[in-house]
């Protein structure tokens, strides 16, 4: 029988670091992030006149970031004002070290 993705027991912490992953997964979305991690807060007008991209687009690259828990907005219509979630930055940090810090110094493909 083959097993599925369903089958086998991920713990949390690889499951976090998949869904933050996956919100890096685009170029758009690195450039949002290294824009609101140099600077405490950003209006999504702000975004659009450094990104030369329609806000709509701009928008559903948010919802990605917003949904990974890696930004945090504030609603005061008609503008929206994102920032860095400080604590899942942090874990995403330390997720990511810990997946690119080998166990072992051997190497296989040497």
């Amino acid at each position: 029988m083959k097993r599925t993705a369903a089958d086998i027991p991920y713990t949390q912490d690889e499951q976090d670091l998949a869904t933050f992953a996956k919100a890096l997964s685009h170029p758009v979305r690195v450039q949002i992030l290294k824009l609101l991690s140099n600077q405490s807060c950003c209006f999504t007008g702000e975004l659009t006149g450094i990104i030369p991209m329609a806000q709509s687009t701009i928008s559903q690259h948010l919802k990605a970031l917003l949904d990974a828990g890696l930004i945090q907005g504030e609603i005061n219509p008609p503008r929206v004002k994102y920032c860095i979630n400080r604590a899942n930055w942090e874990q995403a940090n330390a997720l990511f070290a810990t997946l690119f810090t080998p166990d072992h110094e051997e190497t296989c493909c040497s």
